[in-house]
């Protein structure tokens, strides 16, 4: 699925960080992993890939949380501590934003499953695709491209 219109707007639970989103998604994903599922207190994280130049901070300040490793740059809401989205150095074409934060979340619906060797044994989604790590970088134009076209 895909949003109805365009731009998206979102902002963080307690408001004080927006975005707005000018792009539709390369692809969306739930991701399985046990970092996901620590940092988000769930089953799984919800994604939505979006092209880097079409996302924009538009309120606030952003900081970095999660491992705050040198590969996975996780931002956050200071106040409220909303993991908002996430850069993967070294990927500058587009960027992980969490659909749940989006005014109207309703279109998001998860194309990939990725980590499902760590998923719960009871967590599901309506996903067409699973891999039990991330898929390879030469699948992705092939995904990204089969998502587009699923409309």
């Amino acid at each position: 699925m895909k949003p109805s219109k365009l731009p998206m707007t979102g902002s963080c639970r307690c408001g004080q960080v927006k975005f707005e989103i000018s792009a539709p998604p390369l692809m969306t994903a739930a991701c399985h992993c046990t970092g996901c599922q620590r940092m988000s207190s769930s089953a799984f994280s919800l994604t939505a890939m979006v092209p880097a130049d079409a996302f924009a901070v538009v309120q606030g300040e952003l900081v970095i949380g999660g491992l705050r490793g040198p590969q996975l740059h996780h931002h956050f809401c200071p106040s409220c501590m909303s993991w908002m989205f996430t850069r993967i150095e070294g990927i500058d074409a587009f960027l992980n934003v969490r659909p749940t934060l989006l005014d109207d979340p309703g279109w998001f619906s998860p194309f990939i499953e990725t980590m499902t060797k760590e998923k719960l044994p009871w967590a599901e989604t309506p996903a067409r695709h699973r891999f039990e790590g991330f898929p390879a970088m030469e699948d992705l134009p092939r995904l990204i491209a089969e998502f587009a076209a699923a409309g």
